[in-house]
């Protein structure tokens, strides 16, 4: 039962004055949905975990990037009022931790005393699930690879996962402290206890995982084992698929199997890690529609964790001795925006509509007329909210599609040659700087669609933001100018010859043309104040049934579009004008480059 946004009009309207005597028996019901809806999915995380991490092939080990199997607990900025909390309300008890597991990890955080012990826990964190998403080939940089998996070397992988490993354990031991000591002295005794009994309770002690100190301990042990195997296996002349894929989903099994430090789930957010601490954007938060609460929160979540996965990836391409850890967090950085794109473009406006949909039922029939006005403006904000996040999901897709397959160096034989780590960390920090410029415009369009009259948060310096953001404008402008021209042609030799049968397939190129415009050509509308904007969407509009589609409303669209066209053209020029562009020459190849990776991605 959706809820379709149109031109600003409450499309339900009469449906929900029809429905309104059933209006409590609707909600009562949508409620009780949600709630089984929200165990389905608890229950459906831990399926997919445990299965993915049974899976050989090296795909995916564990981690699952179904975008619903996302939120995690969040404690909110003290800045946030309690009666607009948006994050109390929505970010909560699912990594499926029991209430008394959850204080305990809560109580053990405040516990540790040293200044960075959020940072050691994040990159631990981030390890863990680096393990997983770099056991996916589709996470790694580079053009997909023909080679067969049994004719590939994995020792170039392997190394990137030992070194993975030890790093962990380097953290692991931070977060042990004095338990440290507990894990050297049990190693001692297994090397001097002659009974099997003793030895096997010992075994069992060492696998509880009651506290979260015993569950970085069970970390502690297995890791030294698989680092210790690693090790072992780099010595061969060439490591097979077998071997590098049993060991990878050795871990990754072992990873889900932790009861306290567990991350593989894509999208997740944890209280202690996933604080927002530009006012700016917690102001755009409590002010958020109640019906995009929801999809606005896990947008800007996702999109702040990706800047930390880039001030990561940073810290290791700068130390030649870390450079190849990097490629574990590029991983996850990949996994999780492809998650958010793919929330985004397939699935956000459904939630939009869903939520609005069980607010508008709450509406007496005879408070409908009353509140037409308001909720109609409500349904255009939340229109016009969905048409900026599937114009970002399109941007996230395509821009980090272009860095992974044409900045950051592949992983090949030559990426870990000796002696080129330096040149390497150079090529990843260059490259880790285009995927930050893409977040900060993500989060400053996000921020610019829901508080127009507010400043967006300074991310970056006020020179370098303005260039960025004039930059992508106006490859932007040019990409869909391109893409304008290819449909005015298609569409004048349509209607060429007015006695022609028009089939179905015939005007297939118009559909194409609509998924465009929702994918660039929107942004580039709700942006430059185009003055026919009223008009130019209506002629769109009435291009979307194609069954139906006849000359007249071809030929109207047609005229809409030439004039578009023209107004673009303009804009590129305008732009290319602008002070921080002054000296810049549009890199034409480039953005084809771009226009190329959109229409294959399409």
């Amino acid at each position: 039962m959706g809820l379709w946004f149109s031109g600003g009009v409450v499309a339900s309207t009469d449906a929900a004055t029809a429905t309104a005597t059933a209006t409590d028996t609707a909600t009562a019901t949508a409620t009780a949905t949600d709630t089984a809806t929200d165990t389905a999915t608890d229950t459906a995380t831990a399926a997919d975990t445990a299965a993915g991490a049974g899976h050989g092939q090296g795909h995916g080990h564990g981690l699952s990037d179904d975008p619903h199997l996302f939120v995690r607990s969040w404690y909110p900025s003290p800045s946030m009022t309690a009666a607009r909390d948006v994050y109390a309300n929505l970010l909560r008890d699912t990594r499926g931790l029991r209430r008394e597991q959850s204080k305990a990890r809560e109580g053990w955080y405040e516990r540790l005393t040293w200044e960075d012990k959020e940072e050691t826990l994040f990159e631990l964190e981030m390890l863990l699930k680096g393990l997983a998403c770099f056991a996916n080939p589709r996470n790694h940089p580079g053009r997909p690879n023909a080679e067969p998996p049994a004719a590939h070397d994995y020792r170039g992988e392997l190394r990137v996962l030992q070194d993975v490993l030890a790093r962990a354990l380097h953290c692991v031991r931070q977060l042990l402290g004095e338990r440290e000591r507990a894990f050297v002295f049990t190693r001692y005794l297994e090397t001097v206890l002659p009974e099997d009994q003793v030895r096997q309770r010992l075994l069992k002690d060492q696998l509880a995982q009651d506290t979260p100190e015993e569950s970085l301990l069970v970390l502690r042990n297995t890791f030294t084992a698989f680092h210790d195997v690693a090790e072992g296996l780099l010595r061969l002349p060439r490591v097979s698929h077998r071997l590098y894929d049993g060991l990878v989903g050795t871990v990754v099994r072992e990873i889900g199997r932790n009861t306290y430090f567990d991350p593989l789930v894509a999208l997740e957010f944890r209280p202690e890690l996933d604080r927002i601490r530009h006012p700016e954007v917690l102001e755009v938060l409590h002010t958020v529609d109640e019906a995009a609460h929801k999809v606005v929160a896990v947008a800007f979540l996702a999109l702040f964790r990706g800047l930390r996965y880039a001030a990561l990836v940073d810290v290791y391409a700068s130390d030649p001795a870390s450079v190849r850890r990097a490629y574990a967090i590029l991983a996850v950085f990949r996994s999780d925006m492809r998650a958010l794109a793919r929330y985004l473009g397939r699935h956000a406006s459904s939630n939009l509509a869903d939520a609005f949909e069980r607010e508008l039922l709450t509406v007496p029939a005879h408070a409908l007329a009353g509140r037409h006005e308001e909720l109609s403006h409500r349904a255009g904000r939340l229109f016009a909210l969905r048409g900026t996040l599937e114009g970002l999901a399109n941007a996230l897709r395509v821009e980090i599609r272009k860095v992974y397959e044409r900045e950051l160096p592949p992983l090949d034989e030559t990426t870990f040659a000796r002696g080129q780590d330096a040149e390497l960390g150079a090529q990843i920090v260059l490259a880790t700087a285009s995927l930050r410029a893409t977040l900060h415009h993500a989060v400053r369009a996000l921020c610019t669609e829901l508080a127009p009259s507010s400043e967006p948060p300074e991310l970056a310096s006020e020179s370098s933001a303005r260039r960025e953001a004039s930059e992508r404008l106006r490859r932007d402008v040019w990409m869909f100018l391109q893409v304008l021209r290819a449909f005015l042609a298609k569409a004048e030799a349509a209607t060429e010859d007015p006695d022609r049968w028009a089939s179905h397939a015939s005007f297939h190129f118009v559909r194409e043309f609509l998924e465009h415009f929702r994918a660039i050509g929107y942004q580039l509308v709700r942006a430059s104040d185009y003055s026919h904007l009223d008009r130019f969407l209506a002629a769109l509009d009435s291009l979307r049934d194609v069954d139906l589609l006849d000359p007249r409303r071809l030929r109207g669209a047609i005229d809409e579009c030439i004039a578009f066209y023209g107004f673009l053209d303009e804009l590129f020029r305008n732009v290319s004008r602008r002070a921080e562009l002054q000296g810049v020459p549009f890199d034409k190849k480039r953005a084809a480059e771009t226009l190329k990776i959109y229409l294959g991605a399409a």
